[in-house]
């Protein structure tokens, strides 16, 4: 059991030191005290489940992921974690060129090719309407041609 509150305590507190916060911000943020928050992080108390969940929300990390550090949740028993290249894919809030250049940032960071994307569900991106040859997505002045919207006010400056 203390492992395990180590193992928890050591990731909030691992999660809280990359999110930039500290103890006192963390603990508003959750609503918790600062002494409890500090008990936590040392493994000295194990949170509930609710103190878990505001944490997790605080901390913008799923309470899922929380209650597996926690030992609450089994890893196996939640399934498989989709990967953000899938989630890029069906997030219903982005358009095709978004999802492109959040792929195409994502893999300059990885270091993957959209050949050796793990699941390759890339082919619905390239497939899919206005497919190209991925010109357009490393010059973004291709996407707002200056002729549509001059950016002084409506008069064009071509030079002859």
């Amino acid at each position: 059991m203390s492992d395990e509150r180590r193992d928890i305590g050591g990731f909030i507190r691992e999660q809280r030191t990359l999110a930039e916060l500290s103890v006192r911000r963390l603990a508003d943020l959750a609503g918790v005290s600062n002494p409890y928050l500090s008990q936590i992080e040392r493994g000295l108390r194990k949170p509930s489940a609710e103190i878990l969940q505001q944490l997790a929300k605080a901390l913008q990390v799923s309470a899922e992921t929380m209650f597996i550090q926690a030992g609450i949740l089994d890893e196996e028993s939640v399934g498989p974690t989709p990967t953000l290249e899938a989630a890029i894919r069906s997030a219903p809030e982005l358009n095709e060129e978004q999802r492109k250049a959040l792929l195409g940032v994502y893999r300059s960071f990885v270091g993957t090719l959209p050949s050796e994307a793990a699941d390759g569900g890339d082919a619905e991106l390239e497939a899919g309407e206005g497919a190209d040859d991925g010109a357009a997505e490393d010059d973004p002045a291709q996407d707002s041609p200056a002729e549509d919207s001059p950016a002084d006010g409506g008069v064009e400056t071509t030079s002859s």
